[in-house]
C-alpha cells in the first residue's frame, strides 16, 4: 500500500509541475458549420488550467508524505 500512495504521490507532483511549468496542453475540436456530410472544424490547442496543476502538485505531496509515514 505504501508503494502505491508513493508511486501515485510521484505522478500526481509531476504532472502537476508539467502543467504549471506551461507544457500542459489539450486539443478541441468544434464543428463551426455542416452542410449535409460536409462540414467545417475547427481545432484548438487549450492549456490546462493552472489550479489543476497546483492541486496536483498538492495532492501529490499529501500521498506521497503519507506514503512515506504510514507504519505498514
Amino acid at each position: 500500500m505504501r508503494a502505491i500512495l508513493i508511486i501515485l504521490g510521484l505522478g500526481l507532483l509531476v504532472g502537476g509541475l508539467w502543467v504549471i511549468f506551461g507544457n500542459g496542453s489539450y486539443t478541441q475540436t468544434e464543428t463551426l458549420v455542416q452542410i449535409g456530410s460536409a462540414k467545417l472544424t475547427a481545432t484548438h490547442d487549450k492549456a490546462i488550467p493552472s489550479w489543476m496543476g497546483i492541486g496536483g502538485i498538492v495532492l501529490g505531496v499529501l500521498l506521497t508524505a503519507g506514503g512515506l509515514f504510514s507504519k505498514r
